[in-house]
């Protein structure tokens, strides 16, 4: 595990509770508000990303679980 692999998980998985919080909102205002929220900071910090090219989450996984060494092959 690698922290550019950790992070797109984290947002697969911030991105999925999302959905369901909208699909739940149907029938309960709160659970909509609570998505709209998250989906916009979800937002918010891909621009940052984007306009930046620094994203705190990434850089915070690669801290702990270490970069991605995505040119080198493993040796068996």
């Amino acid at each position: 595990m690698c922290g550019d692999r950790a992070q797109r998980i984290l947002m697969a998985i911030m991105l999925g509770f999302t959905m369901y919080l909208f699909a739940m909102g149907r029938t309960d205002q709160t659970m909509f508000q609570i998505a709209v929220v998250l989906q916009t900071f979800i937002i918010i910090m891909l621009l940052i990303f984007a306009f930046t090219n620094f994203c705190p989450s990434l850089w915070f996984f690669n801290k702990i679980f270490g970069k991605c060494q995505w040119d080198k092959k493993d040796k068996e």
